[in-house]
């Protein structure tokens, strides 16, 4: 006789094992030609997900996490702490909001809010607890999904997943790659490395030579100038406006032209002095006209 409790048992723990193994295969697969692109950490305490790269946050998502608490108990629906990694991702390609059922999309499609629906939509990001104290998630069935209840995000509100909003979902499944380490921590979410401050330019600034020694070269630095020290300038290198008028060019009488009067060798001397012999020159070249 058949015993067809061991029978249907054996036949279930076959088909489990075979889904793991294309779970698997899927998830290999896929970490050829993924690599990961980010980390991410999820806080229980600000029900907020952050997306870093190289240790910046570049983006942040308000998600819920479970109702039930935390913790790792199978069947308990709590959502597990500690380090995780994405094993698999589903619904690449997939409307927002389309539901998934069994991790296959069952051609629905279903609007945010829609009443009295709580199915997994648009994404699924499969995790593995990498600790002790959560070596159960995968197990669990612990994702990263969309939900369609968006008016509940901020609060705990799921049964163990980390639930994110129809199309932020989406737009994390682009940025987080098969291998992206997942950190859920009870603390905030913190706030990343501070980016670099763009340094000054001296395009408006006045440069400034400072120089000490013979050894010092100058150096440039920006100073910003106020109004007043701006009209200032102007004023100083003010130049008159209208047609340029040459220089009226002296005349040859004026004293810059006036040719310099040669003293002879006669009169550059002593005076002549007047004797007898001199006069009587003198008496007949009156005489003569």
């Amino acid at each position: 006789m058949i015993n067809f409790t061991r029978f249907f048992s054996s036949q279930m723990t076959l088909a489990l094992i075979c889904r793991m193994g294309l779970v698997l295969a899927i998830s290999y697969l896929s970490s050829c030609s993924s690599a990961p692109k980010s980390e991410v950490v999820i806080s229980v305490k600000d029900q907020k997900l952050g997306v870093y790269s190289e240790g910046h946050l570049k983006k942040q998502f308000t998600i819920s996490t479970s109702k039930f608490g935390l913790g790792d108990t199978p069947g308990s629906c709590r959502t597990p702490l500690g380090k995780h990694e994405v094993i698999a991702k589903i619904g690449h390609g997939l409307p927002a909001g389309a539901v998934l059922k069994s991790r296959s999309w069952n051609g629905e499609v279903l609007k945010p809010n829609a009443p009295g629906r709580d199915p997994i939509v648009s994404r699924i990001m499969w995790l593995r607890g990498m600790e002790s104290g959560n070596r159960n998630a995968m197990k669990r069935y612990i994702y990263i999904h969309g939900t369609p209840e968006e008016n509940r995000l901020g609060t705990p509100a799921s049964y163990g997943c980390i639930r994110m909003g129809m199309k932020d979902v989406v737009e994390a499944f682009n940025d987080i790659g098969i291998g992206a380490k997942v950190v859920v921590t009870r603390g905030r979410l913190p706030l990343g490395k501070k980016e670099d401050a763009p340094q000054p330019t001296l395009e408006a600034g006045v440069v400034i030579a400072q120089k000490k020694s013979d050894a010092e070269v100058p150096v440039a630095i920006p100073v910003t100038l106020n109004k007043a020290d701006t009209a200032a300038a102007q004023v100083k290198t003010k130049k008159k406006v209208g047609p340029e008028v040459p220089d009226a060019k002296p005349s040859e009488k004026s004293h810059a032209y006036a040719k310099p009067i040669a003293k002879s060798k006669k009169t550059a001397g002593k005076p002549e002095k007047i004797t007898t012999s001199s006069r009587h020159r003198v008496a007949i070249k009156r005489a003569h006209g």
